[in-house]
């Protein structure tokens, strides 16, 4: 039997998680800037299978084309990615009612996400938590930063609502969400780095761990986010669809660095 040191048990429950992201359209992942200008990546499947090999902690698969008519399509599409993974992974789009996330769920999803659904009915977050657990539930918020608020967008970007980030965050704590995934529209593709400062207060006002989207371009960007960020976990996609640097690599440069990530 092996004996795991209490320090080594402390230093894996503390540990970071890197998290690769796959939107989905029509069956493949794109990649865009700001939400926009997609351009084809590759297979979803094979890229899970691919970034799992890899070290990755867990996957987050969004289906960003999101309709009525391609949901059971994409349903099928994530029990094809269950069967080529040994790591958790979450899976969102178009998630507006309790039977939308049963369905991904029993396909194979580990947690669900939702979002726009989730901000036209709150409610929506505890009646999955209520059902499935608080664990299974990921409140995604893609906000814009103007005028120096944080406006809290909905339909992938392309329309304001009037929630403000962190009273959103809060309250969909508050609800059920047993994570929250904070996405900077202002950032997002541009690979030039997280609002550290935003992700810090995000943190400081909620109990449930963040995860950090938008903006990785680099191992600094990632390193910052996690500690000057305090956020839970970074998810990224451009940086590891093209290839710039391995999810390995990634974990061994944040461990010398001293940052707690599974290896």
């Amino acid at each position: 039997m092996t004996h795991i040191s209490s320090t080594t048990l402390l230093y894996y429950m503390l540990a970071k998680r890197i998290i690769p992201c796959l939107d989905v359209k029509n069956g493949r992942t794109v990649k865009g800037v700001n939400f926009v200008g997609l351009s084809d990546v590759g297979d979803p499947v094979e890229l899970g299978a691919r970034y799992a090999r890899e070290g990755a902690d867990e996957l987050v698969f969004l289906d960003i084309s999101a309709t009525l008519e391609e949901r059971n399509t994409f349903a099928q599409l994530v029990g094809k990615i269950a069967d080529r993974l040994n790591i958790p992974f979450t899976v969102g789009g178009g998630i507006a009612s309790l039977d939308d996330a049963a369905r991904l769920l029993d396909a194979g999803a580990d947690k669900i996400t939702v979002n726009s659904a989730a901000v036209r009915r709150p409610e929506l977050i505890s009646e999955i938590a209520t059902r499935f657990g608080s664990q299974f539930v990921v409140v995604a918020i893609d906000a814009k930063l103007s005028d120096g608020v944080w406006h809290v967008t909905t339909h992938g970007g392309s329309r304001l609502s009037e929630r403000e980030l962190f009273s959103w965050a809060k309250q969909a704590q508050e609800l059920g969400a047993g994570e929250i995934m904070f996405t900077s529209m202002n950032h997002d593709g541009t690979r030039e780095g997280y609002p550290c400062d935003t992700f810090a207060r995000l943190a400081s006002e909620i109990s449930i761990p963040v995860i950090a989207s938008g903006g990785a371009g680099s191992v600094d960007d990632i390193a910052e986010v996690l500690t000057k960020g305090r956020a839970d976990a970074a998810l990224a996609a451009s940086i590891f669809h093209y290839g710039e640097i391995s999810i390995f690599d990634l974990k061994r440069q944040l461990h010398e660095r001293g940052i707690p990530v599974r290896l």
